[in-house]
């Protein structure tokens, strides 16, 4: 069975965390900007039918 030659250390492993923790904190921000200019109207880059009739004839 393979097993790792040695300890992976706490500062590669906290730097790979971190990583991963700031593409996800960029995503929440994209998530909630999106969110507040859909809430608001003022959205331009986003295409949003607001009536629900489009959805039921298809």
């Amino acid at each position: 069975m393979a097993v790792p030659k040695k300890r992976t250390s706490k500062m590669k492993s906290r730097s790979r965390r971190s990583v991963w923790m700031n593409k996800s904190n960029i995503q929440a921000q994209r998530a909630l900007s999106l969110a507040k200019s859909l809430a608001t109207n003022n959205n331009t880059t986003f295409v949003y039918s607001s009536s629900n009739s489009d959805v039921a004839e298809e």
